[in-house]
C-alpha cells in the first residue's frame, strides 16, 4: 500500500511517498481503508520531534485521526463488520501505525460506527478534538446543567467542539477569540458571549460578565501564558482544565484560590492499552451527539489531499487555519 513516512524528525518535508506492506490484522483490531484523516497540533509536534515519550519508532506512518470503511476483522472483533463506516484516533503514536496510508490498523476499542449525518471529510475532523473536550467538561471537570463556563480559543480545534459539547449539556458558554470573524463564529457555535480578548483585559471581562467572582469553570485550550489568564479568571475554589500545559507558570493563584486544575492528554489513552477502552466509550456517546445535530465540525475552506501532508503541516504551522484542516485520501 502507498503510505506518509518519515524516517526522522525534521519540517514537513521529511513526508515521503513510500510503498509499505499492507498491516497484518491481530486479535481485537480491525483494519480500515482510509477515507480521510485530519491534522492536529501534536501532529505536527511529533513530526518535529517535540515530544518523542509517544512517538512511533522510525519508519514512521504519523496521524491519528481517520474516517473510513472496515476491510478485515480480527478474531474477537463483535462491534465491527467488513464494510462498516468507523471512524476514530487511533494511532499515530508510539505502538500504533498511523492514518496516512491506504490501510490502518486500529484497534478496536477505540472505535465508533460513523456519524450517520457526517461525510467522511466531516468525521475524519472530530475524534481527537472530540474526545479531549469531552474528557475536560465531564470527565474531569464534571460540567452540569446551569453552569457557566469559560472556554478559550473560540474557533481552534478543541474550542470550537468544547463550545457545541457544552451548550449541548445545557451550561451558558462564555468565550474568547482574537477578531471579530472568530467572535462571529463562536456566536453561530452556540457561544453565549464572545469576548476578544485583544481588546478586553481579563480584569474587564471578570469584572463585567462575573461582577468581579471570576468564572466556576474554565476551558483552556489556548496553554503557554494565557493559562495564568485562566487563572486569574476563575473563581474560589474554580476549576480549570488545560490541554497545553508544557510551560512554567507561578501556581500562587491555584493556592490563593483553592482552584482545581485538570491536565487533559488524551493520547495517554491510546499508548496505554488498558486505558483504550474509555477513548472508545467518549467517542460513542460524541456520536449520538453529532447524530441529534448538537455537534458539527468546523472545516477549514483550504482541503489537502494525502499527497500533500506536508503543505497541511505548513498551513496548521502558519496559525492561520480556522477549525480543522482535513486530508482526503486520493490514493
Amino acid at each position: 500500500m502507498k503510505a506518509q513516512v518519515i524516517h526522522t524528525f525534521g519540517n514537513p518535508s521529511v513526508f515521503q511517498v513510500e510503498e509499505v506492506p499492507i498491516p497484518t490484522v491481530i486479535p481485537g483490531h480491525v483494519l480500515i481503508k482510509v477515507k480521510a484523516s485530519s491534522v492536529n497540533p501534536i501532529d505536527t509536534k511529533i513530526r518535529s520531534g517535540l515530544v518523542p515519550a509517544v512517538s512511533p519508532v522510525f519508519p514512521a506512518i504519523l496521524h491519528g485521526d481517520v474516517a473510513g470503511i472496515v476491510a478485515e476483522v480480527g478474531e474477537g472483533v463483535i462491534d465491527f463488520k467488513p464494510g462498516d463506516e468507523v471512524y476514530s484516533c487511533a494511532g499515530g503514536f508510539k505502538g500504533t501505525g498511523g492514518a496516512l496510508a491506504e490501510y490502518m490498523l486500529a484497534d478496536a476499542r477505540l472505535l465508533s460506527h460513523k456519524p450517520k449525518n457526517l461525510t467522511m471529510e466531516e468525521a475524519a475532523a472530530i475524534p481527537l478534538v472530540a474526545i479531549t473536550a469531552w474528557e475536560a467538561l465531564f470527565d474531569r471537570a464534571k460540567l452540569s446543567t446551569g453552569a457557566e463556563i469559560l472556554i478559550h480559543g473560540a474557533t481552534g480545534g478543541v474550542g470550537h467542539v468544547a463550545i457545541q459539547l457544552a451548550k449541548w449539556a445545557g451550561a451558558k458558554v462564555y468565550t474568547t477569540a482574537s477578531n471579530p470573524k472568530k467572535l462571529q463564529l463562536a456566536k453561530e457555535l452556540g457561544a453565549d458571549v464572545a469576548i476578544n480578548y485583544k481588546e478586553t483585559s481579563v480584569e474587564e471581562y471578570v469584572n463585567k460578565y462575573t461582577n468581579g467572582k471570576g468564572f466556576d469553570y474554565i476551558f483552556d485550550t489556548v496553554g503557554g501564558v494565557n493559562l495564568d489568564c485562566s487563572f486569574e479568571a476563575a473563581a474560589l475554589h474554580g476549576t480549570v482544565a488545560a490541554i497545553a500545559a508544557r510551560s512554567t507558570h507561578d501556581l500562587t493563584p491555584l493556592h490563593s484560590k483553592g482552584l482545581t486544575f485538570h491536565v487533559v492528554f488524551m493520547l495517554l489513552h491510546i499508548v496505554n492499552e488498558n486505558h483504550r477502552r474509555q477513548n472508545g466509550e467518549f467517542l460513542k456517546k460524541i456520536t449520538s451527539v453529532i447524530e441529534e445535530g448538537k455537534l458539527r465540525p468546523l472545516i477549514d475552506p483550504k482541503r489537502f489531499t494525502f499527497d500533500e501532508v506536508a503543505e497541511a503541516h505548513q498551513y496548521l504551522d502558519s496559525n492561520q487555519a480556522i477549525g480543522k484542516i482535513v486530508l482526503v485520501n486520493n490514493w
